[in-house]
């Protein structure tokens, strides 16, 4: 059809008499036709479909047989031919100008929409070239109105682009149509579906859904309107459980696919893109299935079409909430629309049809009728019909029609110069009307401001309306809320305090989610092949936080903080040392405190006492040495307890150390001095003038000197240093005492080590000696327990956790200081408070047979 019948093609023949054109292929004559100075186009389909045939290139293609009569398109020529006539009876805009117009039928064909748009810019008539200029006059009319949907507009502005005929659509919406360098001479009255794709997009995400299915109509309208829709929801986070395209000449069986896809989804919400009869189809085919209660999200094309709430008899689109044009109202119009004689002219061939499908009956000379149909009189009322011509809901869009031909006739009373009269001699070109239309900027008689942009748009201003329904069966638009594209874009979207209704009479927003939103405490985890939507829950690992809902992540905490039970906070780590108000802390305090006691009454009792022989013959004075080197020990244990401070850790490991040695000092110094004391009783022997009281004073002070000079070469070059332990315990912080280094460290016991393992060497080897009294086995005994406790002490001190180590070393020391004590003074304590008789110099000095051990 379109390689014969779509193209209008002037031929030119040269004869002798005179050059003609003439036009090849079937004259077009418009539907709708009136005389003017200055004609307007108009397209419009007041057919929706056409018998299909099979054509073949051996023969001509008849015209198309349009079927399905369209009261809406009807209503559109209307709302022109009201604005043209407005325009015509004022004495203010084009006086003495009348506006004519030439309106075709599309049929709802791209082909024929070309076809017609064609007609309107060359005419049909033969014409006779002029001598200077052949075949060539102004275009017929100089602005086209039409057509109702994007991709017939796309078509005819892509004809008539070239020769920059302004085209002005009501309805076309598709954002590809704002390209002017592919539809230079188009211009619209109704806003670009990017603004709406993205409105729609926002309006989704206010209520939370993020899993949602989606249908469009397969057509440029559809197609691109769902892409920006589903470009902007991807950024918002939105996921499309499917994207399904159809459109109403599809074979059946694709939208049952279409149906069976909505039965196996799991999303509850629907975004449709379709428009009025897509629409149409696919709840018809839904009511077959019962197919109920999912939320609809509509554009503008179907939202707010009271016809559509009209046929969907099993209310599977209330609740259903989106984007229309605001609210208008032109006075006057619905008056003129009213009045269908108007559309009785001589050259509506259409108007027969028409009266008969608005009343429903037939003229006598109707060929085929259905024998129940009344007879039509020609003087039907229009009162009491209830049908889509007299349905006033699209009055918006009538609007939108008013608007565009108000916009030509500003257009040309701006280039007509016109006053109070207007320069009718004047030729006009489409280029300069096309220019002129882009730059007016008028307000209607009700208040509405009309302009383009560069992109020929007008302001993108949207209301949010919800289909409710009524105790009566019919559905009230209730606009609850404004998307304002020119506002800045936190404010953009606006919804108004009016309860929304929902599917099925829901008071409560639906939910539509693959996946829960994943609370503070845990963080999201994709599913595998699925989209981002769809996810796991994971709780935060310990030391780890989240605090917002649908976090991707977990953040650690600080190191002095760790994750509450719920892990949504991070609350402050408890700080663990031995202190004193805990049991172990009290007890290892006590017991350091007793054995200061008992070696206080140790002292008491060798002052008490210090005459005795018993005391006299052990060295006294080192005797005393080494009871206050003992006390020392045992109130050095408790430096380690309390919190740690710069002092306190400098402080207990040099006391515990300087102590230890002067305690083992003494006790190496008596050891020696039973040594010597044996050795000067053999014959000829002097030894002791080499070892007496000031040499063993000596001995213990350079014993312990050397000590001194360890402790201050480590406080000088690494002292230790109060230190916060985060590795040991994940939730808590253990308050210890950095050794600095350590090398002084084991240097200190390892000195303390060393004279102890000599201490004991030479004990032992004076353990059987024939004194009655033998205090070297006491110190044998005493350095086994010191160099036992001591031995296990590393190992054990390495393994324990925390403030345990410190347990441990507190244990240690005083192990060891009880160890000396019990095993060097309290035999001595026993004999003298219970054995007084041994106590004598007979009995100390006397030999008996040695016992063995």
């Amino acid at each position: 059809m379109f390689l014969y019948g779509v193209l209008d093609v002037f031929e030119l023949n040269s004869t002798a008499e005179e050059p003609v054109c003439r036009q090849r292929g079937d004259p077009e004559n418009p539907q709708l036709f009136k005389n003017g100075d200055i004609m307007l186009g108009g397209i419009f389909s007041f057919h929706t479909s056409w018998n299909d045939r099979q054509d073949t290139y051996r023969q001509k293609p008849l015209p198309l047989e349009c079927t399905s009569l369209n009261f809406r398109d009807f209503q559109f020529a209307q709302a022109m031919l009201y604005a043209i006539e407005e325009i015509n009876n004022s004495t203010e805009l084009l006086p003495g100008i009348s506006l004519g117009y030439k309106i075709y039928d599309a049929c709802g064909s791209i082909a024929r929409s070309v076809r017609v748009a064609l007609a309107l810019t060359n005419g049909n008539e033969v014409l006779s070239a002029l001598s200077e200029t052949p075949c060539t006059r102004p275009a017929q009319v100089q602005a086209i109105m039409g057509e109702t949907s994007s991709s017939p507009c796309m078509a005819i502005s892509t004809v008539i682009g070239p020769f920059h005929i302004p085209m002005i659509s009501h309805f076309a919406t598709c954002a590809c149509l704002s390209d002017k360098t592919k539809y230079p001479s188009f211009l619209r009255t109704i806003p670009s579906d990017y603004y709406q794709s993205r409105a729609l997009a926002l309006l989704v995400k206010h209520f939370g859904w993020t899993w949602v299915g989606a249908i469009r109509t397969n057509d440029d309208y559809g197609n691109n309107g769902m892409a920006t829709f589903t470009e902007t929801a991807q950024k918002l986070g939105i996921c499309l459980e499917y994207s399904v395209s159809f459109f109403r000449t599809d074979p059946p069986d694709k939208i049952q696919t279409i149906i069976e896809i909505i039965k196996a989804s799991t999303s509850k919400v629907i975004v449709a893109f379709l428009s009025l009869m897509d629409i149409d189809l696919l709840i018809q085919e839904m009511s077959h299935h019962n197919l109920t209660g999912y939320q609809w999200v509509g554009s503008e094309g179907w939202i707010f079409d009271s016809q559509i709430a009209a046929m969907d008899r099993h209310h599977i689109l209330d609740g259903a909430i989106g984007l229309s044009i605001p609210k208008a109202h032109v006075s006057g119009m619905r008056d003129f629309m009213l009045d269908v004689k108007l559309l009785n002219s001589s050259s509506n061939e259409m108007f027969p049809e028409f009266w008969e499908t608005l009343f429903s009956c037939k003229f006598k000379q109707s060929k085929s009728s259905p024998g129940n149909q009344r007879e039509c009189t020609g003087h039907e009322d229009l009162t009491g019909v209830q049908n889509s011509f007299t349905d006033m809901s699209l009055m918006p869009i009538f609007n939108n029609l008013y608007k565009g031909v108000y916009a030509v006739a500003h257009a040309l009373h701006n280039i007509l110069s016109c006053n109070k009269t207007c320069n009718n001699k004047m030729q006009l070109d489409p280029f300069t009307i096309l220019q002129h239309i882009k730059k007016i900027q008028f307000k209607t008689k009700e208040g509405d401001e009309v302009y383009f942009n560069e992109n020929g748009d007008p302001a993108a201003k949207y209301e949010i309306i919800n289909w409710q329904p009524t105790e009566h069966g019919i559905v009230d638009f209730v606009t609850v809320g404004l998307y304002d594209a020119s506002l800045p874009a936190d404010k953009q979207l606006n919804l108004h305090n009016k309860s929304v209704i929902w599917a099925q009479n829901s008071q409560q927003v639906p939910l539509s989610v693959c996946s829960e939103k994943c609370p503070p405490g845990t963080r999201k985890v994709l599913q595998k092949g699925k989209p981002v939507c769809c996810y796991d829950c994971l709780r935060c690992a310990e030391g780890e936080i989240s605090n917002i809902t649908d976090s991707i992540t977990c953040v650690r905490c600080h190191s002095e903080f760790w994750s509450n039970e719920r892990r949504d906070a991070c609350v402050k780590k408890v700080a663990e040392f031995l202190s004193y108000e805990e049991i172990m802390g009290a007890l290892l305090t006590a017991a350091s405190l007793f054995g200061t006691c008992i070696t206080a009454v140790v002292a008491f009792i060798f002052f008490r006492y210090r005459k005795t022989p018993i005391v006299r013959a052990n060295n006294s004075e080192l005797s005393f040495l080494l009871l206050f080197s003992l006390t020392l020990c045992f109130l050095c244990s408790l430096t380690f307890i309390g919190r740690p401070s710069e002092w306190s850790c400098m402080l207990r490991h040099t006391a515990f150390g300087i102590t230890f040695v002067l305690c083992i000092s003494c006790v190496l110094g008596k050891t020696i001095v039973v040594l010597m004391a044996f050795k000067a009783r053999l014959p000829g022997s002097n030894v002791m003038k080499f070892f007496g009281p000031t040499q063993q004073k000596l001995s213990v002070l350079g014993f312990t000197l050397i000590q001194v000079i360890i402790c201050i070469l480590w406080l000088t070059i690494s002292p230790p240093f109060p230190f916060k332990n985060f590795k040991e315990f994940k939730d808590k912080i253990i308050l210890e005492c950095a050794l600095g280094s350590a090398v002084g460290f084991w240097a200190v016991l390892g000195y303390i080590g060393l004279l102890a393992m000599l201490c004991f060497i030479l004990a032992f080897l004076a353990r059987k000696l024939p004194d009655n009294f033998n205090e070297a086995k006491f110190i044998t005994f005493s350095m086994l327990i010191f160099c036992a406790v001591w031995i296990t002490f590393i190992p054990a001190y390495v393994s324990s956790p925390g403030k345990f180590s410190v347990a441990v070393e507190i244990f240690a020391i005083l192990a060891s200081s009880f160890g000396l004590l019990f095993c060097i003074f309290i035999p001595k304590c026993y004999i003298i408070l219970l054995k007084p008789e041994k106590n004598t110099k007979c009995n100390i000095m006397g030999k008996t047979a040695p016992k063995s051990f």
